[in-house]
């Protein structure tokens, strides 16, 4: 009996969390695969060519269910993916896409609990995917300089139900982060080789940094001053591809579009002490190589020499 109860409750519990409440974000998929988000608000409905549905009705249903309008066409509810509440962010700048950002997660090591620093939250895309991943416990200390973009992914956080986990600030980093000892630390700025000991001073002895850029010059600008700097290690620089394909099985090829180039991912490690600089090492290496290299190229000339002179001296014995 005790068994049955628990079980009960358990059953219920589970039924609960699998249906939507009034302010999160429900998915609705159309019979012709049209996507529309929506945000659960009292007294309010869904309006379209298939009907109308009340938005206390979808409280009524399970994730993954048909609700059908007042005419019975219906729509399938889903929870939305990160990827849906990304690429849905109402956009005042250009935001990073699922690939770069579904990499940087993981490259920096994101997981619930972690203390995380961002710089250029723009329309609050990555900030979003941040707030995600290092909830419950967790915290996103995201900067910004114009306070019209800030605004604009404060409400972006919102609607997605993560405010708790973000804190903002409008200002230059110029001066620096407020925060120490950061797990991680994500720069998304014009030139952001010029924050690097900014960001050091922020992250811990070991904590994770990644930056998003365009263009290779900027590339080129980062590696030098991290590797001036001395103070970082496992240097990386990735670019992210992705190609889709066609759902058809009896004619599987790519999609017609892909989203190939973006930008420039760079990742470090930050270190309490100087190491030697990888630049450094390299030439190291390359200057070594070819010491052994000339010094192979004289032996061979000493004795292709010496051979020389013996034929030589036994040509004036015959002689």
């Amino acid at each position: 009996m005790l068994a049955l109860l628990l079980c009960a409750g358990k059953c219920a519990i589970i039924s609960r969390m699998n249906r939507p409440q009034f302010g999160d974000t429900i998915l609705l998929l159309d019979p012709e695969g049209k996507r529309i988000m929506v945000r659960l608000t009292p007294n309010q409905r869904v309006d379209s060519h298939l009907g109308f549905i009340k938005h206390e009705t979808f409280l009524e249903y399970a994730y993954g269910s048909k609700i059908p309008t007042q005419l019975g066409e219906g729509f399938v509810m889903l929870q939305p993916s990160l990827i849906d509440l990304v690429m849905k962010v109402s956009r005042a700048t250009q935001i990073l896409y699922p690939k770069d950002i579904g990499y940087l997660l993981i490259k920096l090591n994101i997981h619930p609990g972690m203390r995380v620093v961002e710089a250029g939250t723009g329309s609050g895309a990555m900030t979003l995917a941040l707030a995600r991943m290092i909830q419950p416990y967790g915290k996103v200390f995201t900067y910004e300089e114009r306070a019209e973009h800030q605004e604009n992914a404060r409400k972006n956080i919102e609607r997605a139900g993560l405010t708790e986990f973000v804190e903002f600030r409008v200002r230059d980093i110029r001066a620096g982060f407020d925060e120490r000892d950061a797990d991680a630390l994500f720069l998304d700025v014009r030139e952001p080789w010029l924050f690097l000991a900014q960001a050091h001073a922020a992250l811990k002895p070991g904590g994770f940094f990644g930056s998003f850029v365009p263009t290779t010059n900027q590339v080129s600008e980062m590696l030098e001053e991290l590797e001036r700097m001395s103070n970082w290690v496992e240097l990386q620089v990735t670019e992210v591809l992705q190609r889709n394909y066609k759902t058809n099985a009896d004619r599987l090829r790519p999609d017609d579009r892909m989203v190939a180039h973006t930008g420039y991912i760079l990742t470090a490690r930050s270190v309490s002490e100087q190491v030697e600089p990888l630049r450094t090492k390299r030439e190291k290496k390359f200057f070594q190589k070819e010491r052994q290299r000339m010094k192979g190229a004289s032996e061979a000339k000493d004795e292709l020499q010496a051979i020389e002179a013996e034929d030589e001296d036994e040509r004036t014995e015959i002689g």
